[in-house]
């Protein structure tokens, strides 16, 4: 998945028959073919939402606030992490969970702590792969209407 199939209106317009209902909620959630590549082009999504506005959405007013059309509320970015002797095999797992996807100097200091790498008597190695990564948005519609856009690694919500 690109940058430019999210980020074009025809997108959401064209692939909404796609989604499936939860039951009980006015919701409905879209599991993706392929999970998105890596950061880097989930944090290239969620910037050409929030900045070209594909969605239409509208800017508004509340008590002596101005809101843009889109606005990220909660953003969560996990990493994961495995720890190997010498041979390689794996004795341990581990994660990290950040508040922003946008900074990464986190995993740096996981795989730099050397307090960290005693403790689990041997080397740490990042697994980009199976990092998650989450932003929900709430976009304010021309009709008048709020609503809550989720996009995580393997799902639109």
């Amino acid at each position: 998945m690109t940058t430019k199939d999210l980020s074009h209106p025809s997108f959401f317009l064209y692939h909404m028959p796609d989604f499936k209902p939860k039951p009980g909620s006015k919701s409905a959630c879209r599991f993706l073919k392929s999970p998105i590549a890596d950061i880097t082009v989930f944090n290239e999504i969620v910037s050409s939402l929030v900045l070209k506005n594909p969605l239409g959405c509208t800017s508004y007013y509340t008590v002596r606030k101005h809101h843009p059309p889109i606005q990220k509320v909660r953003e969560m970015y996990t990493a994961k992490f495995v720890y190997l002797d010498a041979s390689g095999k794996r004795i341990g797992t581990g994660l990290d969970m950040y508040d922003s996807v946008e900074d990464r100097t986190g995993i740096a200091a996981v795989i730099s702590n050397m307090a960290n790498i005693a403790s689990h008597r041997w080397k740490v190695k990042h697994q980009p792969d199976a990092d998650l990564f989450s932003v929900m948005l709430k976009c304010h519609d021309p009709d008048g209407e709020l609503y809550y856009l989720s996009l995580a690694r393997d799902r639109v919500t």
